[in-house]
């Protein structure tokens, strides 16, 4: 079966890529390498001649809401679009458990992508996931300081990894529209990882404070409503992983 992989440069991507292989496909990756720019179209009606499944993790950083969402609705218009013209027959989207849940510029963007995709002449599935494991990383790379002030917030990280897995997965199979939920196997406080990770040495020492937001990612509206898939790979197991692999 021949699958495209947008975004298939990326930390999921790559592991998306490894998980098709590994199940014999060759999958095709749109990337700007590759002459294929999203943004623009360019590129993409060549590269997604003969393919049957589409694969969508492109991302793009950033905590600016008009930047988000620019990204995603040129990637998600000029992708749709030129799945639709090939004949693909299923686009599978990588979403984010609680995006339409809390106020965040970039979910912003992420809701306007799904938009896109259902709205499509494309049949679809949209896969909606919690948190990686390093995203207490992440959150800890963006605040500056002596000082990491990081919201007080319950997720339930899952492992890049598995969320690659589960894609390929679903890539295979006949498109279910939106998919069960998937999540890590456990609830962990965000400002707890956030200090396991500094005493680990995964991260620059200094303290946490909490940031407590009423009605956003405090209360809850990160986890997953409903019954779904569930990761193996526990935060403990990840950050165990992580620092037994980082050099000395």
């Amino acid at each position: 079966m021949k699958i495209a992989v947008a975004g298939g440069t990326g930390m999921t991507g790559r592991l998306v890529v490894e998980a098709l292989r590994a199940r014999g496909h060759a999958p095709t990756v749109l990337s700007r390498r590759q002459g294929v720019d999203l943004l623009d179209g360019s590129g993409l009606d060549a590269a997604l001649a003969g393919v049957e499944a589409v694969i969508d993790v492109s991302n793009v950083t950033t905590l600016r809401k008009p930047v988000s969402v620019d990204f995603f609705d040129r990637a998600g218009r000029h992708l749709v679009g030129a799945a639709e013209r090939a004949g693909v027959r299923h686009l599978v989207t990588l979403s984010i458990v609680g995006v339409d849940r809390v106020r965040n510029p970039y979910y912003a963007g992420k809701l306007r992508q799904e938009e896109i995709v259902r709205s499509g002449a494309v049949p679809w599935t949209i896969l909606r996931a919690t948190q990686f494991h390093d995203f207490a990383g992440q959150v800890l790379s963006g605040v500056p300081g002596p000082i990491a002030v990081v919201p007080a917030a319950r997720i339930q990280p899952v492992a890049v990894r598995e969320v690659a897995e589960a894609l390929a997965g679903l890539a295979l199979e006949a498109p279910q529209e939106m998919a069960p939920e998937l999540a890590g196997p456990r609830v962990e406080s965000l400002v707890d990882m956030a200090r396991r990770l500094i005493a680990a040495g995964g991260a620059r020492r200094r303290p946490v404070l909490p940031l407590y937001l009423p009605g956003g990612t405090s209360s809850g509206r990160l986890l997953p409503t409903g019954p779904g898939p569930r990761g193996t790979q526990t935060f403990a197991d990840w950050l165990r992983e992580k620092t037994s692999a980082t050099p000395a």
